[in-house]
């Protein structure tokens, strides 16, 4: 079953400023979200991802297209009480405590007191606060936030889960609680779906994964199937006792080769060049350390698609941009 259905999405925001041109978030943005799935809705900051959700959330009107959440049409009132929804800049009564800001959205929600107390107190212990049930939220760090946010979200037991950058500024400790909580959703047979830039956390949780940018779409599907399209990967393999790079077998066929005292790295292409490089380093003498395959991340996929520059140095755990 399909719990979300985006068909042909286009976002237009008109300008108040005499001769400014309309600037689109959205441009035909197709896509669909499974029942029972982790969905993970990935890319840089202004890319269109707020934008998505709070079209879907009834927050905002597209230009054109349309979607459906749970087999009805944005709009349907009925299915509001089956969604769990945490926007990225939630408000939050500073002087409330977890328990009477969790009480506050039980009663939204139309929770009877027996059943709305057995609940507050399940989801702050799911979200690892009950500790904290009488403090006030003023007091609450931004990952203890984030985390009563969730438990806010989950109150009504959702069948839809939607979040948007629920990771976004928490320290690792915070992202791993949030990601395991997600899991733990999905254990339970509920939808999720949410927006994000951090490009770990997709790899690490999500069943599926939909890349976007300027507000279309470049990539759906599973991240095995995303970053590993049957084409051949690169193998790194490692020898000592030689030189590799002035053996004339290995160096037609390598695209890298690193000397480091008596280890030689040699980077190939593609599996198929391993044998010939193996009968190279036997014929001269070498001894076999190491063969490595190196498996494609989401990462180089998203650098492959987008031309995006990874903010810091090393393997990004996210992609830049201007603010959405």
């Amino acid at each position: 079953m399909k719990v979300i259905v985006i068909d042909r999405l286009t976002k237009v925001y008109r300008s108040s400023w005499f001769g400014r041109a309309p600037t689109p978030a959205l441009d035909g943005l197709s896509l669909s979200v499974q029942q029972g799935e982790i969905y993970g809705f990935l890319g840089p900051n202004g890319s269109g991802k707020t934008t998505t959700l709070k079209i879907l959330m009834g927050l905002m009107q597209a230009t054109s297209g349309g979607a459906e959440i749970l087999g009805k049409p944005l709009g349907d009132v009925q299915v509001c009480h089956r969604i769990g929804f945490l926007p990225e800049s939630p408000y939050f009564y500073e002087y409330l405590t977890a328990e009477e800001f969790l009480a506050f959205y039980g009663h939204l929600a139309g929770l009877e007191r027996a059943e709305l107390g057995r609940k507050i107190t399940q989801l702050l212990e799911l979200v690892g606060l009950a500790e904290a049930r009488t403090r006030q939220l003023r007091k609450f760090s931004k990952g203890m936030l984030q985390r009563v946010g969730l438990a806010q979200a989950l109150i009504h037991d959702p069948e839809l889960v939607v979040l948007d950058e629920p990771m976004s500024g928490l320290d690792p400790v915070g992202r791993k609680q949030v990601r395991d909580l997600i899991l733990s959703l999905r254990d339970q047979g509920k939808t999720v779906f949410f927006s994000t830039h951090i490009i770990p956390d997709v790899e690490m949780i999500c069943d599926r994964v939909a890349i976007v940018v300027k507000g279309k779409l470049l990539a759906e599907g599973r991240v095995d199937e995303l970053v590993n399209p049957g084409h051949a990967q690169s193998v790194e393999v490692v020898c000592e006792g030689i030189k590799a790079g002035e053996v004339a077998a290995i160096a037609a066929v390598a695209t890298r080769v690193l000397q480091r005292g008596e280890h030689s790295l040699v980077v190939l292409p593609g599996p198929e060049q391993v044998e010939p490089v193996l009968s190279a380093i036997r014929t001269q003498g070498g001894k076999l350390v190491s063969v490595t395959p190196q498996k494609g991340s989401l990462e180089e996929l998203f650098m492959k698609q987008t031309g995006a520059t990874p903010t810091g140095a090393g393997r990004s755990a996210t992609v830049g941009g201007s603010s959405e």
